[in-house]
């Protein structure tokens, strides 16, 4: 075991702890079974007798802590969200894709903020160097994402594991790719193995509590079936779009939840046309689109603009393009924005409230509108700790 700590005769540092929990944790996994002694709870989470405990989720399998991790980084915005949620934001070291990281929801939770200096320093942490120069206690990567995408090596994730500190996480916000062939989480279930690490579960379960009431709430509300509207969510990206990657909303990944919720129809179901994804970068132009002549457009890659900016920009060009003026989707003004690839608990909240109102304003009230559809002093009660355990 590689250790800063050279003095044998000091008492380990916390840092050698929490390295020392990452080393067996690798052990562990690669042996596919854990030397750990003691109880699991109904989460999965074992505390053995000395206090320590250990998590278990796909791909790293068990993983175990000696101490909770204080400082963290996390890939996308979706685990940086689950952290906050759980009161550890001042633990953020780095993110791995700020641009995909939406932090401006937390304006609208009293109390609630992260360090924006920290995600400018730090706003791709993809590198070992920056893993072992953030010196964090627990990474929010899925570490075959590492490999498949950024060329990392399963050594460097054991390196990195064993050295520094050990990997939780899984891809989730999408079902599409072909080396994922391991367990999917759903948000939640994500969620709630992240509270584990970072033992907050009072935290995860008011917000799981707030969430399905929130949930429930929306969906008695809902037109009957036949009554929702056929939608094609897409991203591109550019103020003047001219082709359009289609996602399908039958895949389960945690960034369609919003419409999955709202149980509307996929413009594309019946149609061999495939979901983006890494292996598949196939578009769409308008006379395609025009075959499809869906209810709804949703289009992602506009997330820093206000609905104001983007029917001002987007929609506008739309509406003046000699094919996509054809649209019943353009003519009608239902061209919105599509919401975040990565998306937390906190996140989720104000998307699945913004999406009731694209789709179905005459109930819940226009995008741009003051209605509010959750408690937005609940949630910063929950994650400031000022709730009823």
């Amino acid at each position: 075991m590689n250790s800063k700590n050279t003095n044998t005769t000091a008492a380990p540092t916390r840092r050698d702890t929490i390295k020392y929990g990452a080393a067996l944790a690798t052990g562990t996994a690669l042996a596919g079974c854990s030397e750990l002694v003691g109880q699991e709870d109904d989460h999965g989470t074992q505390t053995t007798e000395q206090g320590s405990y250990s998590v278990s989720m796909e791909p790293m399998g068990t993983v175990s802590f000696d101490e909770v991790p204080e400082r963290w980084a996390a890939y996308d915005g979706g685990y940086a969200d689950m952290a906050v949620a759980l009161g550890q934001a001042d633990g953020l070291a780095g993110v791995g894709g700020a641009d995909r990281y939406y932090t401006y929801v937390y304006d609208e939770l009293p109390g609630v903020t992260v360090d924006e200096d920290v995600l400018e320093q730090y706003p791709e942490v993809r590198t070992k160097e920056e893993f072992y120069e953030l010196e964090s206690d627990v990474h929010l990567y899925d570490p075959q994402m590492l490999i498949n995408w950024l060329d990392w090596g399963e050594g460097d994730v054991d390196e990195i594991a064993t050295n520094v500190a050990p990997f939780v996480g899984n891809l989730i916000f999408r079902r599409s790719d072909d080396w994922h062939d391991y367990r999917y989480y759903t948000l939640y279930e994500a969620f709630e193995k992240v509270a584990d690490v970072f033992q907050q579960q009072a935290r995860y379960e008011a917000f799981s509590d707030l969430h399905d009431e929130f949930i429930a709430s929306i969906q008695e509300r809902l037109p009957p079936n036949g009554d929702r509207p056929e939608v094609f969510l897409t991203f591109e990206g550019t103020d003047e779009p001219k082709t359009f990657s289609p996602y399908r909303l039958d895949d389960a990944g945690t960034s369609k939840k919003q419409w999955r919720d709202l149980g509307v129809h996929d413009a594309l179901a019946g149609t061999d046309i495939d979901n983006l994804s890494t292996a598949n970068r196939g578009e769409l132009d308008y006379e395609n689109l025009l075959e499809v002549d869906p209810d709804v457009i949703l289009v992602r890659g506009h997330e820093r603009k206000s609905a104001a900016e983007f029917r001002d920009v987007v929609l506008d060009y739309m509406q003046n393009h000699p094919v996509g003026s054809e649209l019943s989707a353009v003519q009608n003004g239902r061209v919105y924005r599509g919401g975040y690839l990565n998306q937390g608990p906190i996140h989720n909240l104000f998307l699945t409230e913004r999406a009731a109102k694209q789709l179905f304003p005459d109930e819940f009230g226009e995008v741009t509108g003051d209605d509010q559809l959750f408690d937005r002093q609940a949630v910063a009660d929950i994650i400031t700790g000022e709730f009823e355990r």
